[in-house]
Formats: C-alpha cells, sequence, structure tokens
C-alpha cells in the first residue's frame, strides 16, 4: 500500500504533470532488484513476501500483519516500521536472483515457486492484461480474483495478495484495472463497466485454471466493495469478499466521514449539524460536477473556519474543497472521479445477492466509517442473506492499524492480525470461526 487513502491520493496526484497519463504505476524499481519480488519460506516454519515499494525500495509483509519497508544499504537492505520511516532494526540481505535465497532478520529462506500464466483478455470493450498464479500440483483449488479500489496502479505489480493466498493452496487472479498499468482503455469509476470487466477477468481465470479451478469468487478491497458484488449479482460467483467498503452511497459516505471526524473528537449534536452544511457544499459541488457549490462552501467557510471543531473536518473528499483554490477545482474536478455514480445504493444489489458473503471492515475507518454500514449489513442478516461480518476495532481504512501523532495525523504501521486468515479461511471452506485477532465476528 502505498497510498492508504486511494481516492485522495489520486485527488492529489492529478494535480502532478508526472501522473497526468492513465495508468503510471508506482516508481519502477532497478532492473536488478525486481527479481527478489516474491513469496519466501523461512527456516523457522513462517513466510515473508518481498513486493515494491515508493522510491526503487521494497516492502515486506508477513501473513500476521506485520510489515517494513526496505531500504538498500550496502549488502543489506535496512527496514523501516510500517510507513513510520523509524528503523525496527531488521535486515534483510538477497542472494543472486538465480538462487532465489533471502537472508530476513537473521533466518534464511527460499522463494517460493508458483504455476503462473499471464494473459491478455477482452474486457467490457477492452484488452486487458491479467494473470493467474497457482500453488504448484494438479489438484483442484479456490480462485480468488482480485477487483481493484480506486488506485490507479498496477495491481500485477502491487497486489501482494496473488502470492500471499497462492501459498496457502488458493489460485488467484490479478488484473490490471482499465487505464492502469498495462491494460487499455480509459480510467473510469464507472461501477458497472468495472462490473463487467470483473466478470470477464473470472471467465479467463476459469479459462486458465482448467480443471484445477474450485469455487470461484471476487474479492473487492474499497471501491472494489461496490464493484464485486454488482459483478457476482450479474453472474453468479461462489463467494464475495468485501474488504473496508461499504453498503451506502460514494455520496453518501462523505457526508458520513464527516460525521465520523466530529463523533471521534467528541463533538454532540449542535457540531454535528454544523458540519453536516459543509457535507451540504461538497455534495452541491460533486453532483454539479465541480460546476456550482462554491459559493456555498464559500460561506460555510466564512461561518465556521474560526471554530474550533472546523479544523477536525477531513471527510472522504471534503477536506480537498476545503484546502483547495476554486478555480483550481473547477478545472481539475471533472476529470477526479470520472464516471463514478455518485447516488449509486447498493442495497439492492446486496439484498438480491445469493452468494456468500464476508464483509472486513474498520472500527477506525476514517474514508469509510462503518456505522451505517453495518446497520444495513445486520438488516439483511435479519432478511436471511448469508453474510458474516468482521471488525476490527483500532483500524483504519485497509485495515492499517496506526499510531497518533501530536498534531492528530496517523503513521500506519501494520494490518490488523487476523485480517489475512480470516480471508484465507473463508476462501477455503468458508469456515470462520476465529478468533482471528482483535476482530469482532457478526456470523
Amino acid at each position: 500500500m502505498t497510498k492508504i487513502r486511494a481516492l485522495i491520493a489520486f485527488v492529489l496526484a492529478m494535480s502532478l504533470a508526472a501522473h497526468a497519463v492513465a495508468g503510471r504505476a508506482s516508481p519502477a524499481l532497478p532492473a536488478s532488484h525486481e527479481c527478489v519480488i516474491g513469496s519466501y519460506a523461512l527456516a523457522d516454519g513462517t513466510d515473508v513476501d518481498i513486493g515494491p515499494a515508493d522510491e526503487g525500495n521494497l516492502r515486506w509483509r508477513r501473513k500476521d500483519g506485520t510489515t517494513g519497508e526496505l531500504h538498500p544499504a550496502g549488502k543489506f537492505w535496512t527496514s523501516t516500521l510500517g510507513w513510520t520511516g523509524r528503523s525496527d532494526g531488521k535486515r534483510v540481505s538477497f542472494s543472486a536472483c538465480d538462487t532465489g535465497r533471502i537472508l530476513f532478520d537473521g533466518i534464511s529462506g527460499s522463494k517460493l515457486q508458483f504455476d503462473q500464466t499471464d494473459t491478455r483478455f477482452e474486457g467490457a470493450g477492452v484488452q486487458l492484461t491479467g494473470r493467474l498464479t497457482l500453488p504448484q500440483g494438479h489438484s483442484p483449488v479456490p480462485i480468488v480474483v482480485l477487483v481493484h479500489g480506486s488506485e490507479r496502479s498496477s495491481a500485477l505489480q502491487t497486489y501482494w495478495l496473488q502470492r500471499q493466498f497462492a501459498s496457502e493452496g488458493i489460485g488467484v487472479f490479478a488484473y490490471d484495472k482499465r487505464g492502469t498499468g498495462s491494460s487499455q482503455g480509459r480510467y473510469t469509476q464507472d461501477y458497472l463497466l468495472l462490473a463487467n470487466d470483473a466478470i470477464a477477468a473470472l471467465r479467463e481465470a476459469r479459462r486458465l485454471a482448467g480443471p484445477r479451478a474450485g469455487r470461484m469468487g471476487y474479492q473487492g478491497g474499497s471501491q472494489g466493495g461496490w464493484v464485486a458484488p454488482l459483478a457476482a449479482r450479474i453472474e453468479p460467483v461462489d463467494f464475495v469478499i468485501v474488504s473496508f467498503g461499504l453498503a451506502v452511497s460514494p455520496l453518501h459516505e462523505d457526508r458520513e466521514a464527516i460525521a465520523f471526524d466530529m463523533q471521534r473528537h467528541g463533538y454532540g449534536a449542535e457540531i454535528q449539524k454544523k458540519a453536516g452544511e459543509i457535507a451540504d457544499a461538497s455534495a452541491a459541488i460533486l453532483l454539479s460536477n465541480f460546476t456550482e457549490g462554491y459559493d456555498l462552501l464559500a460561506e460555510v467557510k466564512r461561518k465556521y473556519s474560526g471554530e474550533d471543531w472546523f479544523k477536525h473536518v477531513r471527510g472522504n473528499v471534503t477536506h480537498y474543497f476545503l484546502a483547495t483554490d476554486p478555480e483550481r477545482i473547477r478545472r481539475e474536478g471533472p476529470g477526479l472521479l470520472p464516471g463514478i455514480p455518485l447516488q449509486y445504493d447498493p442495497m439492492p444489489v446486496l439484498r438480491n445477492l445469493r452468494t456468500p458473503q464476508l464483509w472486513v471492515l474498520g472500527g477506525q475507518d476514517r474514508d469509510a466509517p462503518p456505522g451505517e454500514t453495518l446497520k444495513r449489513l445486520s438488516t439483511l442478516k435479519v432478511e436471511g442473506i448469508d453474510l458474516t461480518m468482521a471488525v476490527f476495532p483500532m483500524a483504519d481504512h485497509g485495515i492499517y492499524e496506526y499510531e497518533t501523532r501530536e498534531d492528530g495525523e496517523r503513521d500506519y504501521t501494520r494490518n490488523s492480525g487476523g485480517y489475512f486468515s480470516l480471508m484465507r479461511d473463508f476462501i477455503l471452506d468458508r469456515k470462520v470461526e476465529g478468533p482471528y485477532g482483535n476482530s469482532r465476528l457478526i456470523r
């Protein structure tokens, strides 16, 4: 995860000329480092995944949720904790590429081998690039298709789950979303179009896997939480996992995030109402495709910017509006959320979805607060819909845990323990009996 808040990172990236071309990924690793990317079995019986990070660095991840960024330092790579930039004392080295060996924090290991097939396939009118990763062998395995969030990075380069799931006996199909990586087409956030791309990806995964294809389904993170259930409703699958997604509309997401901002800073109903006026201004701008609403935004800023609570208003996109010149928003805005159905209501899809679902939510998710989503999902459970919910109480978006700085911002340290094993168990046999870290299971 190079950008934890995918939507806001996208907004900011639009202002940089270097990111003007759709599909540009994170800075590439030097060619000499690309061969070390992979998952490694360690001598102590555990494993570690090595993937790319920004600025030519690497990132290690373990299935217990711990992670760090690796920085080249002579023969070794030194590690910093999570995304904090603080040393965690770990050192890592790699042998020559053709040997596939690692020394991770004093423990030796070797790269795991998978059966991988790269492919190009027809999405909804465009050519997409994908990769099927299977554990070695001949037996049928469950296969999960990884559905993008709103990020513009290449899934084939950055999605570590394609290796971690494969190391647990699960087939994985990852693909570059249209307009990203090496896939064709224009980047879009049109959920129906993206759902049809996901369906095409699953069909391609099934074709490539042949007799090894067992149960098949989707895992969608963030915005993928709207897309994956829609794809499953159009063409049924065996399971759907939604990670840090929502059962409300994108427009409601920003309003709920602002309300959560006020709640977690201890403000009551009166302040919540004032903050709602800011949400109204943001909604006016979004619904007009960035042509109107600026007078309303200026008015609420004039009324409330001097009050203590105002500095805590963040929302999902609102803090960009509050911090950015209106002319710049007008100029850049229409390209920020191309094709997004702002008032899309996912409930009719979810209410009529007969596919078993697992929803994984972060209790401290500032971008996708879980409150209303949990209420709605609970209603669906009462109606007989087959779904399981897991809430990691101290996790933000991405199921990332954090430390809070003096200025109130968050330094991300790791994924919550149990997040990976929860998804793994659901894919393998639908048994989620736990415990999974400190999560609260609702079955």
